[in-house]
């Protein structure tokens, strides 16, 4: 009777060892699962990371009095800052940050639709860049509506807006047709 009482008086280094196994496999499979990263995903860090830098910008130019500005095209978009002496615009990174290329930009401003150019080839450079966002030492930004979506018809869109003194938050848009 002693001997059954021993027996079964709990769990073996064995089986508690392969529990543990079998809890670390699937935790590592849920980790690996949420970090997997889609367009739509993609998308969202693309947008956070856009209004991320504009929210440093404004307030670079008000410490620095300073006025910066963001030169976007379709698929790229680059940090300009106004030199007084020169009385111009000047790039702030040699090379524009271009989107991943399932991805593109649009822009209103002021409530009027802008043709966004394509960006320029390697070899070309613009003499005299002139951004189409401002943001400004005062702490005003230009009013603006931004909108990014991927390529495809039913792709994810999103967009940042704001009204010139607020800095803009990443929303998602509503695809034209549906209401909420």
């Amino acid at each position: 009777m002693r001997e059954q009482r021993r027996q079964s008086a709990g769990f073996t280094l064995i089986e508690l060892l392969v529990v543990l196994v079998i809890l670390g496999s699937l935790i590592g499979i849920a980790v690996l699962s949420v970090g997997t990263a889609g367009p739509g995903r993609e998308l969202r860090n693309e947008a956070e990371r856009l209004a991320g830098l504009i929210g440093v910008l404004a307030d670079e130019a008000v410490l620095d009095n300073q006025e910066y500005g963001l030169l976007l095209s379709r698929e790229a978009y680059q940090v300009l800052r106004y030199d007084p002496l020169k009385q111009s615009w000047q790039a702030l990174a040699e090379k524009p940050y271009r989107l991943p290329d399932w991805a593109e930009m649009s822009l209103e401003l002021e409530g009027k639709a802008l043709q966004l150019p394509m960006p320029e080839s390697e070899g070309a450079s613009k003499s005299d860049p002139v951004p189409q966002l401002l943001l400004l030492s005062s702490g005003e930004i230009s009013p603006f509506l931004l909108r990014l979506k991927e390529r495809r018809a039913d792709g994810g869109r999103l967009q940042l807006a704001s009204d010139g003194f607020q800095l803009p938050r990443v929303e998602s848009e509503q695809p034209a047709g549906r209401k909420r």
